[in-house]
């Protein structure tokens, strides 16, 4: 019996041992080789799955490349210092009177502070009650909450891409994605833009991994206060990549103000440097604010790219090709009574212009005198005078195979504008009579109408304006320059039509309908004013235009300006504006 009760603990021992003996295989098997294996539906190996139980991490930067102004200015990338609240285990943890403060500090309601913050599992930036942004923490606010030196609070820097504001740059877009509890990495490196440069030029802004500041907790999701924080950033050299602009940010923002003081509701401004036709500010009507940005509102709809009737606008590409084809020469008159006396087309001056060559027509916008230009010229004559000077195609910079992109094309949804309609018979005389005045058919970008006047003042040669002009590494090195590129998609028209026309925009703000120019102009201006007739909604309506350049002497800048959907009958507001601009421009 002693014998046998011998035997049975020598067994149990061994088969304690050889448990004992499996764990310790088991554990060394895990340290070894599972800890590197991924987990199922997981990228993250058992190693980093553990640590991530154990941490709770906030992201604090993208890692997405900016953008920057011609000189160097962000347009993209404002640091913010912000509060993050962390969970809360147990209710009894936070005592009213800190709830109380905490509350007074940012501007919250304590019941709703409470609700927000007792209902977390994991850390969250401080958005208010039903903001969509992390809210900016003042100096004061900052100190007072450090004071309190609560455990669940943490004060900490957060890149905010575009700043918390309305703006006109509506070509620079908005990134989307959803954030996701519990799934900051997947989430960040989904981001992609929805529209603009944004969207793009995606592929490339695209970072290599976010700025993710975590930190330890215990089984019962209560930080860990001896552990310090741990930073997550990556040290590459090259990324996120840094695009330069043409944009200038002061005279884009100079602009922006202008329009809202003038109570423009839609519309769009272009700036052009007449040099190389580089985008200088491109404005467009509505405002729209990109870190809050409603898909199925037209805010964020780039007006400056969008084609719209242009009204007498258009009546410089038919001069240019009247003078072209030599369908009208310089002794050649034209007698206004106000009425054409055909298809139902009138003057804008009720009783007429009486006789006048053309170069006053153009001078007063006559309508009489291109309505019977329009009976002259041929709708191929039109067509190819318009496609020499711009329209119908997309104006911006474009080329195939750049850094790995099948087509860089940086400006999104560019309209091209048109001529005639397709289906619209040329032939037809009632067609180009009201094609001359730039009505019917007749569509133009803003883009358009300003490059037009680049193309004009370099004698014929125009440029497929820019946005873009270099691309840079994180340390300041160039990866690549996109070089000036002349438009060679058309013939150009002679230097005499260019130079001719220029002179009678000179007429038209001397003596014509854009002379209120001369009593506040800092330079002396020359142009072309536009009044289209749309229906917006059932009722008429004008488009307001006025292109032109400045000083003329030495000229420097090309700008459109576009009010749209005008009451009949109001002042003009677009020649007021462009005035201001080019004042504005003077002072730079």
């Amino acid at each position: 019996m002693h014998r046998s009760r011998q035997h049975r603990i020598f067994y149990g021992w061994m088969l304690l041992a050889i448990l004992l003996f499996l764990l310790m295989g088991r554990l060394a098997w895990i340290q070894l080789v599972m800890k590197h294996q991924h987990m199922p539906g997981t990228k993250r190996t058992l190693l980093e799955s553990s640590k991530l139980q154990r941490e709770r991490a906030v992201v604090l930067d993208t890692g997405r490349g900016h953008f920057l102004d011609r000189n160097g200015s962000a347009l993209t990338g404002k640091l913010i210092w912000t509060a993050v609240l962390f969970p809360v285990p147990e209710r009894s943890m936070l005592s009213e009177d800190s709830i109380e403060r905490t509350a007074e500090i940012l501007q919250s309601d304590p019941n709703d502070l409470t609700k927000i913050w007792t209902g977390l599992k994991e850390p969250r930036l401080w958005h208010g009650k039903d903001g969509r942004l992390p809210v900016p923490l003042s100096e004061q606010q900052q100190q007072a909450l450090t004071a309190l030196q609560l455990p669940y609070v943490k004060i900490l820097p957060y890149e905010q891409r575009y700043g918390d504001m309305e703006s006109g740059m509506q070509w620079l877009g908005f990134i989307s994605g959803q954030r996701k509890e519990n799934q900051f990495f997947e989430h960040y490196q989904n981001v992609m833009g929805t529209s603009g440069l944004e969207k793009t030029l995606d592929p490339l802004l695209q970072g290599i991994s976010p700025t993710i500041i975590s930190f330890t907790v215990d089984s019962k999701n209560r930080l860990i206060q001896e552990f310090d924080p741990m930073v997550k950033a990556d040290s590459n050299p090259y990324y996120p990549l840094r695009f330069t602009t043409t944009v200038d940010r002061t005279i884009q923002k100079g602009i922006e103000k202008l329009m809202s003081e003038a109570g423009v509701k839609e519309g769009a401004v272009v700036v052009q440097d007449v040099s190389n036709g580089d985008i200088i500010a491109m404005v467009s009507l509505p405002f729209y604010n990109p870190e809050r940005v409603n898909p199925e509102e037209g805010q964020w709809e780039n007006r400056a790219l969008q084609s719209t009737s242009p009204g007498s606008v258009f009546k410089i590409i038919t001069a240019a090709a009247a003078l072209e084809t030599g369908a009208v020469s310089a002794k050649d008159t034209f007698h206004c009574s106000g009425q054409f006396g055909h298809y139902g087309l009138s003057c804008w001056k009720e009783h007429g212009h009486g006789t006048l060559d053309l170069r006053e027509g153009f001078a007063q916008s006559c309508n009489v005198v291109f309505a019977e230009l329009g009976t002259r010229l041929s709708g191929a004559q039109i067509q190819d005078t318009a496609n020499k000077l711009g329209l119908g195609y997309e104006a911006g910079w474009q080329a195939a195979h750049v850094l790995g992109l099948k087509l860089f094309k940086p400006l999104d949804h560019e309209e091209r504008g048109m001529v005639f309609a397709q289906g619209t018979d040329s032939r037809d005389e009632g067609v180009r009579v009201q094609t001359a005045i730039g009505q019917r058919d007749v569509s133009m970008t803003p883009l358009q109408a300003s490059n037009l006047i680049v193309t004009l003042l370099n004698e014929g040669r125009g440029f497929r304006p820019r946005m873009i002009s270099r691309i840079s590494y994180a340390n300041g090195q160039e990866l690549h320059s996109f070089p000036v590129l002349q438009n060679r998609l058309f013939d150009t028209i002679s230097k005499k039509t260019a130079r001719t026309l220029l002179e009678w925009m000179q007429d038209v703000v001397n003596e014509g309908t854009g002379k209120t120019l001369k009593k506040t102009a800092a330079w002396q201006l020359a142009g072309k004013s536009g009044t289209a007739e749309v229906l917006s909604k059932g009722s008429p309506r004008n488009n307001q235009w006025f292109v032109g350049y400045g000083p003329v002497k030495q000229p420097r800048y090309a700008v459109s300006v576009l009010v749209k959907n005008m009451k009949p009958g109001s002042r003009h507001q677009a020649t007021d504006l462009f005035g201001d601009i080019m004042n504005l421009l003077a002072g730079t």
